[in-house]
């Protein structure tokens, strides 16, 4: 378990074992949800879309008459 301390500025040290289980880098972004019962999530937003790949498909194509069949 990880601990870090809120400076009167409001702000903290992410703890390494945190920054690396998320595999954050300097300039990453962090978001923030605050849920109903006081539960906070904490999401690191490093990957963007356009580091997202699509495989094409692989299956042969079927035509629509096939489909109908």
């Amino acid at each position: 378990m990880a601990f870090a301390t809120v400076t009167s500025k409001g702000q903290t040290t992410i703890p390494l074992e945190v920054r690396t289980a998320a595999k954050l880098k300097p300039g990453d972004r962090i978001h923030f949800t605050v849920l109903t019962d006081g539960t906070i999530i904490l999401r690191a937003k490093n990957r963007s879309v356009r580091n997202i790949s699509v495989k094409p498909p692989t299956r042969k194509r079927v035509t629509v008459e096939d489909m109908s069949r």
